[in-house]
């Protein structure tokens, strides 16, 4: 019975201790929570900023471009057309190959042609027969007016029919001189020497009168042309230089504003430039370039393309004032370029938004929000 007595309270006393922890461990998470409240809260940690994630907006001279783009196109080029109907008979050329002024390139087949110059060569002895006939019977007339024998109305009448033998006589002539012309147009001849950049037809095929039969561009001679839009168009003139890229070319290829076109083109209102470029061997035509054109030097709130953000309907760039980033909307002027030393570097004209002196953050920091806590680690450039 004592031993009964014994182990309860036990139990008891351990059941006790048990619950005296638990209200003391309770306790003591209640206590630190309120410390950790009643403790003043931790500033967020400030990110870091080199001195090429960070630029100074200043007021400095720039050189003004304007961006182009637009495909080459030779100055000289030519389509060779049939000018008769006729099968092609024999074609020499084919895509690349080199062609001179005035070399032969194909030739038509001429039996038509033959057949029609023997048919004027006929009508025209056909006619000068009937001439022969008129001019017998104006002779003779004359000869009996003298003699009395006929009146001067019949004579008159000789003279008319004469007058239109000689006519039909010329008529004919020429119809046989122009038949003889169409068997000297079934010769196929370059125009302007050049490339063959198309052949559009084979021989055996049969082709109407003005079909388009081989097309030749003159490289020595090639341009860009280049739709400006219209609020630009004020600032390029001729002789401008422009530096032009394309893929596939090992360096910048220098161009001159050769002509503005007078006109714009429809529905874009845009006003086509002409680029002259120098020949090189890996130009060809067609080839889609862009590149730049120096309009001229002036002095503008400028800082660097990579600065603005427009990932919104308005740009804006990302500020530093105090330790904290700050948005601010901007407008945007007018385009150029920079050249600090041996780099040159895009920049933009910032006309409201950003004073002289402002701190902003390049492109290369990334998405940053408003109020975030930035440290510079070196000094602006």
């Amino acid at each position: 019975m004592m031993r009964r007595l014994k182990l309860g309270w036990i139990v008891g006393l351990m059941a006790v201790l048990l619950v005296a922890g638990l209200v003391a461990r309770t306790l003591y998470a209640r206590s630190q929570a309120q410390a950790e409240a009643a403790a003043p809260a931790k500033p967020p940690q400030a990110m870091d900023l080199n001195a090429s994630d960070i630029v100074v907006a200043r007021v400095q001279p720039f050189n003004r471009t304007l961006a182009i783009s637009g495909s080459l196109k030779a100055v000289d080029s030519a389509v060779v057309r049939a000018k008769v109907a006729a099968e092609v008979k024999a074609l020499s050329v084919r895509e690349g190959d080199t062609v001179t002024a005035g070399q032969t390139i194909g030739q038509l087949d001429t039996l038509e042609v033959d057949l029609r110059v023997q048919q004027a060569d006929q009508n025209a002895a056909s006619a000068r027969a009937q001439l022969d006939i008129a001019q017998r019977a104006l002779t003779n007339n004359r000869a009996l007016v003298a003699q009395g024998f006929i009146s001067a109305t019949g004579l008159e009448t000789s003279i008319s029919n004469e007058a239109a033998a000689r006519a039909t006589h010329e008529a004919a002539l020429a119809a046989a001189n122009l038949a003889r012309k169409a068997r000297t147009d079934a010769r196929l001849v370059s125009p302007i020497s050049g490339l063959v950049s198309q052949r559009l037809v084979q021989p055996g095929e049969r082709v109407a009168v003005d079909a388009r039969l081989v097309e030749i561009v003159d490289l020595s001679r090639i341009e860009l042309e280049a739709a400006i839009a219209p609020e630009d168009i004020g600032g390029v003139a001729i002789g401008q230089v422009a530096r032009l890229t394309a893929e596939g070319l090992d360096a910048p290829i220098t161009a001159r504003v050769a002509r503005i076109n007078p006109s714009t083109q429809a529905g874009t209102r845009a006003v086509l430039a002409y680029l002259r470029l120098d020949a090189r061997p890996n130009l060809r035509q067609g080839l889609f370039l862009t590149g730049v054109i120096d309009l001229n030097t002036g002095s503008a709130l400028m800082v660097p393309v990579s600065a603005v953000r427009v990932d919104r309907a308005q740009p804006y760039v990302l500020a530093v004032v105090g330790d904290r980033v700050e948005q601010r909307k901007v407008t945007l002027g007018q385009r150029g370029e920079l050249t600090t030393g041996p780099q040159t570097e895009s920049v933009v004209e910032l006309t409201a938004g950003v004073t002289d002196g402002m701190v902003l953050l390049r492109g290369s920091t990334g998405a940053l929000g408003d109020g975030t806590r930035v440290r510079v680690l070196t000094a602006a450039p």
